[in-house]
């Protein structure tokens, strides 16, 4: 039996790509820490609307006047939707407030348990803590 040279390739490239994407999601408590909250208000700088997490990044100033980009994750698009999200609920250049926690470490990064909008909206990050 002949292999086709091009199908073979076409496999292994998608057991490549499924290997990647798998290994790319995590363990939401080897990341994140729920011992350390944080709650920050900034501007939004990027938004990352795509599988497997949402992505939003935020400027904060800092109380000795340095400003600070910090990343947060949240769940997954279609979780987000699920509780009231859209495509177009965080803009760049919005000014919100963060509930969520702070990475195991140490960075300025984050996982959202809420984000609180200029209109006085407060949504959900869809994050599973259980995981």
């Amino acid at each position: 039996m002949k292999t086709n040279p091009s199908l073979a390739l076409l496999g292994s490239i998608t057991i490549l790509l499924a290997q990647s994407s798998a290994s790319a999601h995590h363990s939401f408590s080897a990341v994140f820490d729920p011992e350390q909250p944080v709650e920050l208000s900034g501007r939004v700088t990027e938004i990352e609307w795509m599988n497997p997490h949402v992505w939003f990044y935020i400027d904060v100033e800092m109380p000795d006047g340095d400003t600070q980009n910090w990343g947060f994750e949240m769940g997954s698009p279609n979780g987000l939707i699920r509780r009231g999200w859209r495509h177009d609920s965080l803009q760049t250049g919005a000014l919100v407030t963060v509930v969520g926690v702070q990475a195991r470490d140490g960075s300025q990064r984050g996982a959202v348990r809420s984000v609180s909008l200029a209109d006085g909206r407060s949504l959900f990050g869809a994050q599973d803590e259980s995981r």
